[in-house]
């Protein structure tokens, strides 16, 4: 095997931008299911497969925030509103594609990455409190628990925005840790706070 082959991309920062190849052995099943389900392997995946315990983390949180009760629509709040509030350069513009993909509309995804109202109270009833989950850490006053219960949500929503907050705090950090580089795919959807 040559060299040239075995050569490392890294980021910015001097993490390494693995390929199945290249990871520790490890990551190499959870590169292919990564592979698998975006028919290409993502950059900040191809990043946390420095330490497998985080990439196999962050699918199985993707996952089970796929399989929660929010629908397209919250879940793309959920996330977006995170990415925004932390500034996120690399998971703005790659939730905008995957928001298309899932058939979110172009008026929610762009009130996200504006912070300009969103179409529905419901849906904006869902950005404020997942703000605040945010922004105190989990340490939200009563009256915004009610105010998202009165939007018509649940106690199990509560927590499933824990999760969704447990997962872009594991994408967000590492991107701002790796300044992973926004895939080719998704530069077009390019964003800054």
């Amino acid at each position: 095997m040559s060299t040239a082959a075995t050569e490392v991309r890294t980021t910015p920062t001097g993490y390494p931008l693995h390929t199945a190849e290249t990871a520790p052995p490890e990551s190499a099943p959870l590169i292919a299911a990564s592979e698998k389900a975006f028919g290409r392997l993502p950059g900040l995946h191809a990043v946390m497969a420095e330490a497998p315990g985080l990439l196999e983390g962050y699918q199985a949180l993707h996952r089970l925030v796929l399989e929660s009760s929010f629908d397209d629509d919250e879940t793309t709040v959920l996330w977006q509103t995170i990415n925004v509030e932390h500034a996120c350069h690399y998971c703005v513009p790659a939730h905008t594609g995957i928001a298309k993909n899932m058939g979110v509309s172009d008026e929610i995804s762009n009130a996200l990455r504006d912070e300009t109202p969103l179409p529905t109270a419901r849906l904006e009833a869902l950005r404020t409190f997942t703000l605040a989950v945010v922004r105190g850490r989990g340490n939200v006053e009563e009256g915004q628990v009610q105010a998202f219960l009165e939007a018509g949500y649940t106690r199990r929503q509560i927590l499933e925005v824990v999760l969704g907050v447990a997962q872009k705090v594991m994408s967000n950090y590492t991107n701002h840790l790796a300044l992973t580089p926004v895939d080719r795919v998704m530069q077009k959807f390019a964003w800054e706070k």
